[in-house]
This record gives C-alpha cells, sequence and structure tokens, in this order.
C-alpha cells in the first residue's frame, strides 16, 4: 500500500578520503549541511565506515558521532541520523556516552540506525570477532537502553559486563531505533525464497524503524521482506516499524539516457572506485533519467516506503538544489 505521507532526508556526501573530499573541508560540509535545513528535508544522516572497503567503495567517511556534533550546532530543526552505526565496532558504555551527549546537544533530534555491519578488515582493526556481529549488536543496544535512562546500571551479558555504571546525561527516553537488514540470499540449492534470518527480523520488529539496503530496490525483495516485517509484528501485537530506504543518487537533468547513464557512472566511480561491475551499481543505485528515478521510488512507495535517506554521490550544492526540486518537492 503507498505510503500517503511520507518524508526525505539527506545523507551527507561528507567523504574523509578519496578524489570526493569537500575541496573547503570542514566549512564546506557545514555550509551543506546549513543548505540542507534550510531546503526543507526532514532530516540530515552520516554513515559509519572507519576504513575505505576497496571492493564497494573508494572512499571511508567522517566519524560519524563527532560529524553530527558538529552538525547539530549549526542546525536546530533537521532531525540527525546514523545510516548506519556499525554498532559491535564499538564499546557499548562509551558509545552510550557519546550518543547521549550528542542527543543532549541536539535537543532531543537524534535517530540512531544501526547494523551488524559487513567488513573483516573493520572488525579485526578493534579486535571484534565478526562473528559476533550479530549477538554484540543485540546486547550493546541493551546495555545503552539502560545506560541512557537508568542510574546505576548493573549488566551481565555475553560479551559486556558492568557493575554500578552511571553515565550522564541521561535521557528523558532513548533515542528511536532503527534497523538496517533484510534477506540477501536463497538458500542454497533449494530454489527457496530468502527470508530474513530469525534474529534481524526480531531486532527489527522491536525497534522503531527498518532501513532496506541500497541493493534492497527489488520489488520482489522489498515486497517479501516487508510482508515479513508486518506479519512479525503482528504477532507480537506491535506496530510495524517505520518504513525507511538509503540510496545513493546522482541526478543528470537531461532526457538523453545514453548521457545521462554515462555521466552518473563516472560519478559513482570516483565513490565506488573501479571494481564493481556497472551492472551490479545500475542494480543496486539510483541510475537513469529524472522520470525513471522517480519511478523507482515511486514503486518503492507502493510497497509501503515511507521514509527516503538519499544520498548524493558528489558533494555540489547544484546536485543538492536537483534532489530538492526532483524529490523532495514530489514529497509536499
Amino acid at each position: 500500500m503507498k505510503a500517503t505521507n511520507w518524508r526525505v532526508g539527506i545523507r551527507l556526501p561528507a567523504y574523509a578520503s578519496g578524489a570526493v573530499q569537500m575541496p573547503g573541508g570542514a566549512s564546506d560540509i557545514l555550509n551543506y549541511a546549513e543548505r540542507v535545513e534550510e531546503a526543507g528535508f526532514d532530516s540530515i544522516w552520516v554513515i559509519d565506515h572507519p576504513l575505505v572497503a576497496p571492493a564497494l567503495y573508494a572512499t571511508s567517511w567522517f566519524d560519524p558521532i563527532d560529524l553530527l556534533a558538529a552538525v547539530s550546532a549549526r542546525t536546530s530543526t533537521v532531525r540527525l541520523g546514523t545510516a548506519i552505526l556499525v554498532v559491535p565496532l564499538w564499546n557499548p558504555v562509551l558509545l552510550a556516552k557519546r550518543i547521549a551527549t550528542l542527543d543532549y546537544l541536539a535537543g532531543g533530534r537524534f535517530i540512531l540506525g544501526v547494523g551488524p555491519g559487513w567488513f573483516e578488515p573493520e572488525f579485526q582493526a578493534v579486535d571484534v570477532p565478526k562473528r559476533e556481529r550479530g549477538s554484540r549488536t543485540d546486547e550493546s543496544l541493551q546495555l545503552m537502553e539502560h545506560l541512557w535512562t537508568e542510574e546505576s546500571v548493573t549488566f551481565s551479558g555475553r560479551h559486556f559486563q558492568v557493575e554500578d555504571v552511571t553515565i550522564e546525561p541521561r535521557l528523558p527516553r532513548r533515542p528511536p531505533v532503527w534497523v538496517a537488514g533484510g534477506s540477501l540470499t536463497r538458500a542454497a540449492g533449494t530454489g527457496d525464497a530468502p527470508r530474513i534470518t530469525p534474529s534481524v527480523l526480531s531486532r527489527i520488529v522491536h525497534h522503531e524503524g527498518w532501513i532496506a539496503r541500497s541493493g534492497g530496490s527489488d520489488m520482489e525483495d522489498v515486497t517479501r521482506d516487508w510482508n515479513e516485517i508486518t506479519d512479525a509484528s503482528a504477532r507480537e501485537g506491535r506496530d510495524a516499524p517505520v518504513f525507511a530506504h538509503a540510496q545513493f543518487v546522482h541526478i543528470v537533468d537531461s532526457t538523453d539516457r545514453d548521457a545521462v547513464l554515462d555521466e552518473q557512472l563516472a560519478a559513482f566511480r570516483k565513490v565506488m572506485g573501479p571494481t564493481r561491475a556497472v551492472e551490479d551499481l545500475r542494480a543496486s543505485y539510483l541510475f537513469g533519467t529524472i522520470d525513471e528515478i522517480l519511478d523507482r521510488i515511486a514503486r518503492l512507495r507502493d510497497v509501503g516506503l515511507e521514509y527516503l535517506i538519499v544520498n548524493p554521490v558528489l558533494p555540489d550544492l547544484q546536485q543538492l538544489n536537483l534532489v530538492q526540486k526532483h524529490i523532495l518537492d514530489s514529497a509536499a
């Protein structure tokens, strides 16, 4: 069912390395964030990738919490979120403290988008076994919820144990948590349609939002995942989470499709690097003419999309203006 009311946020093209850094550095990033708020977007988001993953990206991103803290001082109304924060890479006590500080400074505007991560070298760099990523994510979220809202927390889990720990500032409520995840592959040799693993499904259903992955634009996959989530929510007697979707885009204001695709590929190569197949990039992200991009978004809305997080690939204000003109204004 199409979401009649839906919102659009911007994920900042704030790259910490590579050929796509903003030329003016920090001032350009913060000026860009101010422009997002002035344009009327609902929210500003950031990515958590401490290392370059050459198979997918040719860049890394700035620390997400520090960047949002700076953005919070230059904005006043837009919500601020992570899409997504790789929770198992962080110590939950220190992360809870940093998030509480950010949410306090931002006046309660923070949304915690989370995921378990996937890039092995990031786990190796912080001495966390990748095989524990799911259980560490769930345990960290449980512990942080106590730390944000309670005094003198004692917690004994598989990965984390604390005794009589209090962090400040304590929050009047925990930030809303939006969970990334979905089905990935078909069961080997069975031909069965892929399903969301039970642990991920439970994580989604028990929090406020679901962020469908950028590659999750296939209508069959998205529909099946969303049906699983809404059915599981109903069984639990819970409202379905907010259905969100994060997507990279480069808009070309032309109807010459071949020229549009060529320009888009060149823009994506600057961020994604040279290794990914053209077919993979075009299947995963918002490629094509403006009409094709809007049609793809409309089909996601038909499935139930409520919240679109758009990441302009290149960090220039002209791209932001085009996203405002063609995507944000269509949400009005």
